[in-house]
């Protein structure tokens, strides 16, 4: 069961396969958002150049069918009459093939952001395959798309059609009214009968850009294993980055032993722990923690010290207290200046035979101390 739960497609697309994606032109896109961005832009083009368009084609049909003989006798002539025709027709519909071509890539834009993918256009044989093909003309999708062109198209006709009739007078008085008069208020009917349509269109595109969006998410969801796979490939193996982390505080540690031989003194507990420090007047401002380690590796430690002649004082209360709240590399507390300075003064007395003793008392703040904190919890206990 565990197994087939991974395989089912549970889990929420990830960024990066949002991403990987994008880079191969699959993006979220609502084919009747399109539409519509593109029908408004035609009518808006046609509402506020209409006059100028109607009056330069009526010029044009009026210059196509104007010849002399001399055009007919010469078809270079003729061929040259109707290339200058094509021509005119093509500047009269440039704006509206600029604005249909803005509003469709607006269209898209507007859900899915600005995509350049070089992917989306390489070729790929498995578009010729005619098995696949078939398998997505009787798919579910396909299926999908049908209900809702049938649906679209109901909507649509049914608005135009209720249109129509609910204005059926005024058409059929249009055989009554001058030619420019009728065509003039043909256009208004026309114009009241697209945009009816279109509000009916629009409420269609209501619903299918969240519907696209939700559908563009759930195709793209991933099972458990993938996400697994995912998180191997951008993090690393855990076995692989556990290793490198041993390898790691296997350098640390080469490291921190190497400045061991150079320490003024190594604090002991003297069974657990075991901190070594160096101090140089010149360059440091307080005494710096350069090794610690307890168990096995503070012996290790204490060894390094006596083979290097490095001084091993006992102070089991200042001892606690750096390997547990002084880390290597750091300087030590202002609060713990005193006790460290009883070790220092120490050891200056020891290097210069001068018979010294080890203070009973550390100057250690109890709050510092491990040991001290335990107790008082085992004695509340």
């Amino acid at each position: 069961m565990a197994e087939d739960s991974d395989l089912e497609r549970t889990e929420p697309a990830s960024q990066r396969r949002l991403d990987q994606a994008r880079e191969e032109g699959n993006v979220p896109r609502s084919r009747e958002l399109a539409t519509l961005a593109v029908l408004m832009a035609s009518v808006g083009v046609v509402a506020s150049l209409g006059l100028f368009m109607f009056q330069g084609l009526q010029k044009v049909l009026h210059n196509g069918l104007s010849f002399d003989a001399a055009d007919v006798a010469s078809p270079a002539m003729m061929g040259r009459n109707l290339m200058e025709a094509g021509v005119d027709g093509l500047i009269l519909f440039l704006p509206m093939a600029l604005a249909v071509v803005v509003a469709a890539v607006a269209a898209n834009v507007l859900i899915a952001g600005w995509v350049f993918s070089p992917k989306a256009l390489e070729f790929k044989f498995s578009k010729l395959n005619p098995i696949t093909g078939l398998g997505r003309l009787f798919s579910w999708t396909s299926l999908m798309e049908l209900l809702k062109a049938l649906l679209k198209g109901g909507l649509i006709a049914g608005v135009a059609g209720w249109m129509i009739w609910h204005q059926k007078d005024a058409i059929l008085g249009l055989a009554a009214e001058p030619l420019e008069a009728a065509m003039a208020h043909f256009g208004q009917i026309t114009l009241l009968t697209f945009l009816a349509a279109a509000a009916a269109f629009g409420l269609i595109v209501i619903l299918d850009v969240p519907f696209q969006l939700w559908h563009y998410q759930h195709n793209l969801r991933m099972t458990k294993e993938e996400v697994r796979q995912e998180s191997k490939e951008m993090e690393g193996d855990p076995q692989i980055k556990a290793r490198i982390r041993a390898l790691q505080r296997e350098a640390a540690r080469r490291r921190m032993m190497q400045a061991v031989p150079k320490a003024d003194v190594v604090v002991t507990n003297p069974l657990h722990f075991a901190v070594a420090l160096k101090y140089e007047e010149k360059a440091m401002s307080a005494p710096q923690v350069v090794a610690k380690g307890s168990q096995l590796v503070a012996e290790r430690i204490k060894e390094l010290a006596r083979e290097n002649r490095v001084p091993v004082v006992e102070a089991p209360p200042l001892a606690r207290a750096l390997h547990r709240h002084v880390e290597v590399g750091d300087t030590i507390p202002g609060t713990l200046f005193t006790a460290v300075a009883q070790v220092l003064a120490y050891v200056y007395q020891l290097n210069h035979s001068l018979n010294p003793t080890l203070p009973e008392n550390w100057d250690v703040p109890a709050d510092l101390d491990p040991a001290n904190r335990r107790n008082s919890v085992e004695a509340g206990a």
